[in-house]
């Protein structure tokens, strides 16, 4: 669901215990609409202006930097750090957070300053104002071409967005069974909410509806007089509920998939979705969005690597596709042969300038007659020299194109490993590694920027059994090769995925002998961090590191493996988040 009004209010009530007094002593800007607030004592306010879900909250995600801060993180930095948060605020069920903050500027003068975060979508913005409520400057300016109703831009006063003809709940409530009556009788209630009160957000809407009449697609004529004032209760109850902060953080989820997010229990879903609470708001947008902003960066940071990886896999499974008829071809030479040696059979009888040889096909039990096609322009020893010819040359094409063929099985499964690589990303240090690998391989042009070539490789990620031990996952073919072949001793024992693609898995044993929790738990790691995240009995390969070879010439994070036995799991994300360490 999006943030309405309501919930934005129960964060903001959950917040306001935590930040306010607290020192900023450092700001960041890891994304263009995103800035972490540092707070002494460890805390990290968050403020998201996006326009997918734009929100606050205290985050643990931890969100890599750009190598140069943006110019408005810049100008955060000079008029906030060192500033105190005076108060956080919300106006009645408007989307929109004020954080004022007591700072000294750059002459040592005490004054105020204040962020403002309006989260109402594709308007979204976060916006400095100083003392006064001049705006100093803002993510998004916007002037008389993009609104004519309300602009935002430096050196003006700032002015809270216009409310519209909505009306706020608890004044709305008494009018609805009037306007019910005369409002379009065949209009959903849901979208009579949505579009007439203010602060409710389409899955809230569609939860009275759902409470009034046992369907979330009501029509206004099917309500009847019992129902109306069902509707008109349900509504003040939850502006009562807004004034009393009674708010209860509940995720929705549904086949272990977070799929939504409210203040208040869901019904409508019925039992196949479970409403599970959280202790915080805070926590719950940080389970709720993590897999989506990993996708998102997906979608940004790896759109030209996916561009290339999937252009580069289905030019190879052309070409792989046409050799393999090719050599489907050259299967059927002897046929070729036969013919040379009924046309050299024949000679005698065969003159210069005929077109079809019709002779007797020995080769069969009951020499039935065969017509073979003739060049006229051929005499009788060129036309049988011609399919000889033929022979020879699928004969040869046999084995060069079962080379060929070898060759480009490897390397589809190779850029299908680095598609999945690319899904698996997190960080731009990951996005960097894949790209300098598929420079490396030739699929991308090295670039000449200027810019430092990343010379640190990116740390593993770190798991830590029930037993206590240590769980090493690769990130990318190339840390895959490392994991494998340098920093992986004899003793510990190598997992994969069987016949698809996933990271390396090494479960460092240290000599010791490891127990069959651990091993089934590195086991369901292994099968998380492939393509079979989604599936159930996924078979993962165990195996000690000894029989685990790479083949000369072999693309990177390819091997082969000896003396290995197989577990059957399914994967599961929350045992990953509970084992993971780093």
């Amino acid at each position: 669901m999006p943030l309405d009004a309501i919930c934005l209010q129960a964060v903001v009530q959950e917040l306001a215990p935590e930040i306010t007094g607290a020192k900023i002593e450092k700001v960041q800007q890891p994304a263009r609409d995103q800035v972490i607030l540092l707070l002494r004592g460890g805390r990290r306010l968050y403020l998201n202006a996006g326009t997918n879900l734009p929100r606050i909250q205290l985050t643990e995600l931890q969100r890599e930097n750009p190598a140069a801060p943006p110019m408005f993180c810049m100008l955060l930095r000079k008029h906030l750090l060192g500033g105190r948060i005076r108060s956080i605020t919300q106006p009645p069920m408007e989307r929109v957070v004020r954080i004022d903050m007591d700072v000294i500027d750059e002459l040592g003068q005490a004054g105020t300053r204040s962020l403002v975060l309006e989260a109402m979508g594709r308007r979204s913005n976060l916006i400095l104002l100083d003392g006064e409520d001049i705006i100093i400057d803002c993510l998004r300016r916007v002037d008389l071409e993009m609104s004519l109703q309300r602009q935002v831009l430096p050196g003006m006063r700032y002015y809270l967005p216009p409310m519209g003809e909505r009306l706020q709940p608890s004044v709305g409530a008494e009018m609805l069974l009037d306007s019910l009556v005369r409002e379009n009788p065949e209009r959903e209630l849901s979208q009579w909410i949505i579009g007439n009160l203010n602060g409710f957000s389409p899955l809230v809407a569609r939860e009275i509806a759902f409470r009034t009449a046992g369907a979330d697609d009501v029509r206004i004529e099917q309500l009847t007089d019992e129902q109306k004032q069902s509707v008109i209760s349900l509504i003040n109850d939850i502006a009562n509920t807004e004034k009393g902060n009674d708010f209860t953080p509940n995720l929705l989820v549904r086949n272990g998939e977070a799929v939504d997010f409210t203040y208040l229990p869901i019904l409508q879903y019925g039992v196949e979705t479970e409403s599970r609470a959280m202790e915080s708001f805070s926590q719950l947008l940080d389970h709720f969005c993590e897999e989506r902003e990993r996708r998102e960066r997906v979608r940004q940071k790896g759109q030209d690597l996916l561009k290339a990886a999937s252009t580069a896999r289905d030019r190879t499974a052309r070409k792989l596709q046409n050799q393999r008829r090719e050599y489907a071809d050259t299967l059927d030479r002897e046929e070729y042969r036969k013919k040379g040696e009924l046309i050299t059979a024949n000679l005698y009888r065969m003159q210069r300038g005929e077109k079809v040889l019709v002779a007797q096909d020995y080769y069969q039990e009951d020499v039935p007659e065969i017509r073979i096609q003739l060049d006229p322009l051929l005499t009788p020893q060129q036309n049988a020299a011609k399919y000889y010819k033929l022979y020879n040359k699928a004969k040869t094409a046999e084995l060069y194109l079962s080379d060929l063929i070898e060759k480009g099985e490897a390397e589809l499964d190779y850029l299908e490993s680095v598609l999945q690589e690319i899904k698996q990303a997190e960080s731009e240090q990951d996005f960097n590694e894949i790209r300098a690998e598929l420079t490396l391989g030739g699929y991308l042009r090295r670039q000449n920027d200027g810019r430092k070539q990343q010379k640190r490789p990116s740390p593993y990620r770190i798991f830590r059994t029930s037993g206590g031990f240590e769980v090493w996952v690769g990130r990318n073919n190339t840390q895959n090769d490392r994991l494998t072949t340098k920093d992986a001793d004899k003793w510990d024992i190598w997992l994969h995925v069987q016949k698809i693609h996933g990271s390396h898995v090494i479960l460092r044993t240290g000599g010791a002998e490891v127990d069959a929790e651990s091993l089934l738990e590195a086991a369901k790691l292994a099968a998380w961090f492939s393509q079979g995240s989604e599936s159930s009995g996924v078979a993962v390969d165990y195996v000690p590191v000894r029989y685990v070879k790479k083949p000369g010439g072999a693309k990177p994070g390819m091997v082969i493996y000896t003396n290995h036995k197989t577990l059957f799991v399914t994967p599961e994300k929350e045992l990953a988040e509970q084992l993971k360490v780093k």
